[in-house]
């Protein structure tokens, strides 16, 4: 066997490892340009660190989602407020100062909800940019409705489920 031989498999173990990385950014990349169009950048954006900072620190997380997608997981210590049936009674207990943190799939539900919400006075709202998505994607930890940490994550659809990257899609 010649040197050639020996050092193919690794050549191309290593041209396969390149070519996923590229893939992996390429994802994100595309992931980043359709959050760009998406969302309208009406409230302030917050990332997924500075979001799990604010986590431990007494902010509000609100999440946008339907209750199926909330039951399979969600941040730890969020609260469901929904989309299509939103009202505002139900963060009536919050202080109008209070730093909210609202959160969906990829944004677009919780930018429309943050909204409502700066409409009604709460002067401290912003919106995870990427959603629930981008935080499973960057490997922060969600739960399940019982509150034990799981890899589940509904995927909204197979169309939007794409720009989940990591964890379990769920599709029910």
């Amino acid at each position: 066997m010649n040197l050639y031989m020996k050092k193919a498999p690794l050549f191309l173990v290593l041209c396969l490892m390149l070519f996923a990385g590229n893939i992996v950014s390429a994802q994100g990349k595309a992931f980043q340009a359709m959050l760009k169009t998406l969302l309208a950048h009406t409230v302030p954006e917050i990332d997924v660190m500075t979001t799990q900072a604010l986590q431990s620190k007494n902010a509000f997380l609100l999440d946008a989602r339907a209750a199926r997608e909330f039951e399979v997981s969600h941040l730890e210590h969020a609260r469901l407020v929904g989309y299509d049936d939103f009202s505002l009674d139900r963060v009536a207990d919050i202080p109008k100062d209070s730093v909210i943190v609202v959160y969906c799939s990829v944004g677009y539900r919780s930018e429309k909800v943050a909204e409502k919400l700066i409409a009604a006075g709460y002067t401290r709202v912003s919106n995870l940019y990427g959603g629930i998505f981008q935080w499973v994607n960057e490997e922060k930890a969600v739960v399940d409705k019982s509150g034990q940490p799981t890899e589940k994550v509904h995927a909204y659809n197979r169309t939007w489920g794409v720009w989940l990257q990591k964890g379990k899609k769920v599709y029910r």
